[in-house]
């Protein structure tokens, strides 16, 4: 048999090394989020393009008509939009609309709705101008429509739904058109969009990288019918896709007219200009501000499934024109829970933070926070990994905000020159009902009511807070109609819009209160609410300089009752508080309960009623500097009770009349301050006092303690480094919850046993004594029957 001898490879033909790299470079198995795009939050280098626009056209007062051409543009697709989108939150302003730069840079957007969208949906933009316009089999030509919802990719959370149309001129992409709702639900395990029970991003529903969903204008109905297909409610996926795609077409209308007008380049240098001086204002405005450091640590006291302790530890460091925003050392993610918050959404909130509170006057673009410096731990819960569910990432980057907005706050104070006024913290959370099932007409739903728009002002140095106003995260967005809200679903709103006494952040000038919200069903074949806020057990909006926090909130449930039945025959006997409710008891055979505001979906029968409250906004000053006439006007508004009156504020006054009694206020004043100089302590003795080297063991703690390098994940002997950072897997509660039955049940058997056996030890005894002498007396009797 002849010998074969292997081929030698020839350099000229095959050079396996290159070979290898040229497979590679052709070959990509999946295109996941690019981290050079997530991880940059600037603008994009200026392009030849812009720069020959920007030579052209330099008249300011041309860029600037040009600006309000297309801002109007804007806002009319905004109010498009929330005129005839399906979704609550496209109703109730829970949307922006946009105009990108060609490289996807959003330079204007509109002046309602999310501004928290203008440093987050410019990711997409920039994944498809990357990734598509030169593949083959997708591309980027005039009347293409792309869409977008999965926050890895750049966005808040799944049910934040976006739409991008390229605008062309003379086959040149000078710009893009956007348009984002939070749309709600998304076919995630729960109804309604943010499953705080998902356990994966496989739970959380539609996940839509960047794709075009359309050509020539026209949505491609194989797309359309597989989104509606993943989702409980196909005809709101139809039509707001349809929506959406008809406003950005009406923006690219609107910016073809000024094309026509003004001509390209004068549209081209407009978009530049604006990101470009917005960046450099910005730079000046903060070298007005003190060099300093200010720190700050927030809390976040649940999973929504579970109560622990999440830290936010923030550090702000201003030196120059450059703020850093320093979170390291803050909780690590969670493998299994969805409050964690993918990095680029952190920016987005922080970046409302200036836009809505620190500089409204500025732009809406995404040049705000471009000189901005975010740092994070990779794997902790405000930087988290690729397969970490993100569905209710609120619940982690809601209290860096109001981290940041206390940090920032204490900065600006003393600079002469504001914007706006220095306010304590806003109220951060969102205090509403999610709901879901089968409605009066027959149809599948699961959405989100308005009230998550109803968060209550902070304290502003010279006056109270605005009472339920707005979202941190949307300036102008609606609650809603109740009565418009009960003709589409099968549920009442018994109590609604009312404020609850006392539900304040006291201080010399209180926090914005909020209202109590009592919900139940009317009639259905099945239905279903949930809660998905924190703040049970430690507040989420804090005072400033001396001013209180907010209350921290229950879910109460009154179960085993219909409601409706008693308003038939009795309903002057129910009260219309949720405070009276659970105090009084009005049903007899009702069962009461109080709960963390974490309520998975869970399914209620007609007239039980489900209770929580809006929150507050922080306090600012000392309590004891509050007017007593302002005390006295809440006290007869019902606002604030006799009880926070006198011993809070120390305001003692005729509670017929309700006039003051000025001379023992002062007392009541004087008498409470000389207490506080008793209570107090020099600081290095409180220190010494409160303060430990470790977290306690009883509190499932996440986060740095005293050193930010120096991790715990849920107990003193867990921790970890920033560069060995894991993720944290919770157990199921309702596994903690069997575990638990079961040592109760075999403690009680172990129990039971020792008590039968303590009351047998006594006959035991007895029979043992008696014993000898029934064999006795057995002996005998058988020696009688022997004989």
């Amino acid at each position: 048999m002849d010998k074969i001898e292997a081929l030698e490879p020839n350099d000229d033909q095959f050079d396996e090394e290159t070979m290898m790299a040229k497979f590679l470079e052709e070959t990509t198995l999946f295109l996941g989020p690019d981290p050079e795009i997530m991880g940059d939050h600037d603008l994009a280098e200026r392009s030849d393009r812009e720069d020959e626009a920007m030579k052209k056209v330099t008249d300011p007062a041309t860029l600037a008509i040009v600006r309000d051409r297309i801002l109007a543009g804007a806002n009319e697709g905004f109010e498009m939009l929330e005129n005839m989108g399906a979704a609550p939150g496209a109703k109730w302003g829970d949307l922006v609309t946009g105009v990108f730069s060609a490289a996807g840079d959003l330079a204007i957007s509109s002046t309602g709705g999310v501004l928290i969208f203008s440093s987050l949906v410019h990711h997409p933009v920039k994944f498809i101008n990357k990734y598509w316009r030169d593949e083959p089999t997708v591309g980027i030509r005039p009347g293409d429509v792309f869409m977008h919802n999965d926050a890895r990719y750049g966005n808040i959370h799944n049910t934040d739904q976006s739409m991008m149309l390229p605008v062309f001129h003379e086959g040149v992409l000078i710009a893009w058109a956007g348009a984002t709702v939070h749309e709600g639900e998304n076919g995630a395990v729960e109804p309604g969009g943010m499953p705080s029970s998902a356990e994966s991003v496989f739970d959380e529903g539609l996940k839509l990288s960047p794709l075009k969903v359309g050509e020539n204008y026209e949505l491609k109905r194989d797309l359309v019918t597989y989104f509606q297909n993943t989702v409980r409610e196909p005809k709101l996926q139809y039509e707001d896709m349809k929506v959406k795609m008809f406003v950005c077409r009406r923006i690219e209308a609107r910016i073809r007219e000024a094309i026509d007008e003004y001509g390209v380049d004068a549209v081209i240098a407009c978009l530049r200009v604006g990101l470009e001086d917005t960046r450099a204002e910005v730079r000046r405005r903060v070298s007005e501000w003190p060099d300093g450091t200010v720190r700050y640590s927030h809390f976040a006291d649940s999973t929504l499934r579970e109560n622990v302790m999440i830290k936010i530890k923030l550090e702000l460091r201003k030196k120059g024109d450059t703020l850093t925003f320093d979170f390291r050392g803050s909780s690590p993610e969670f493998a299994n829970r969805c409050n964690n918050t993918v990095q680029a959404s952190l920016k987005g909130m922080i970046c409302q933070l200036f836009l809505a509170f620190i500089w409204p006057d500025l732009p809406r673009c995404q040049a705000a926070f471009a000189p901005m410096v975010v740092l994070t731990d990779e794997k902790s819960a405000l930087n988290s990994s690729y397969l970490t569910p993100n569905a209710q990432s609120m619940m982690t980057f809601f209290p860096a905000f109001t981290g940041a907005q206390i940090a920032c706050a204490k900065l600006m104070f003393s600079i002469p020159n504001k914007s706006t006024k220095v306010v304590a913290a806003w109220y951060d959370m969102i205090n509403t009902f999610l709901y879901g099932g089968m409605t009066q007409h027959g149809e599948i739903v699961g959405n989100v009511c308005a009230d998550i728009n109803g968060m209550s002002g902070g304290a502003h140095g010279d006056r109270d807070g605005e009472n339920a106003v707005a979202p941190i995260f949307a300036t102008m967005a609606d609650i809603g109609e109740q009565e418009l809200v009960e003709e589409e679903v099968p549920f009442i709103q018994i109590v609604s819009k009312r404020l609850l006494m006392d539900n304040q952040g006291m201080g010399k000038h209180r926090g914005g209160m909020g209202y109590e919200m009592m919900v139940a069903m009317t009639d259905s074949e099945q239905w279903g609410f949930m809660v998905t806020c924190i703040g049970s057990k430690t507040p989420n909006a804090a005072g400033l300089f001396g001013g209180y926090a907010c209350p921290t909130y229950p879910l109460c449930k009154v179960k085993g009752v219909d409601v409706f039945e008693m308003f038939k025959s009795n309903p002057e006997d129910f009260s219309y508080s949720m405070i009276d409710v659970m105090n009084n008891q009005p049903f007899k055979e009702a069962t009461y309960s109080t709960h963390h505001m974490g309520l998975q979906y869970e399914l209620t029968r007609r007239g039980e009623l489900y209770m929580i409250s809006q929150g507050a906004g922080g306090g600012y000053g000392d309590v004891l500097e509050r007017d007593p006439l302002d005390v006295m006007r809440d006290v007869e508004e019902k606002l604030t009770s006799q009880t926070l009156a006198n011993n809070i504020y120390k305001v003692v006054y005729d509670t017929e009349t309700l006039v003051v009694d000025e001379a023992a206020t002062q007392k009541a004043r004087d008498k409470e301050r000389a207490a506080r100089k008793k209570r107090g302590m020099p600081f290095k003795q409180f220190c010494k006092q409160w303060s430990t080297k470790k977290p306690p063991a009883n509190i499932p703690f996440y986060g740095s303690w005293d050193d930010s390098k120096l991790i715990y994940g849920g107990s003193p002997e867990e921790t970890m480094t920033p560069d060995t950072m894991r993720s944290i897997t919770m157990p199921h509660p309702k596994d903690v919850r069997i575990e638990a039955l079961e040592a109760e049940l075999e403690a009680a058997q172990k129990k039971l046993a020792r008590s039968a056996k303590a009351k047998a030890a006594p006959k035991a005894k007895a029979k043992a004594k008696a014993a000898p002498k029934a064999k006795a007396k057995a002996v005998r009797k058988g020696r009688k029957k022997s004989r």
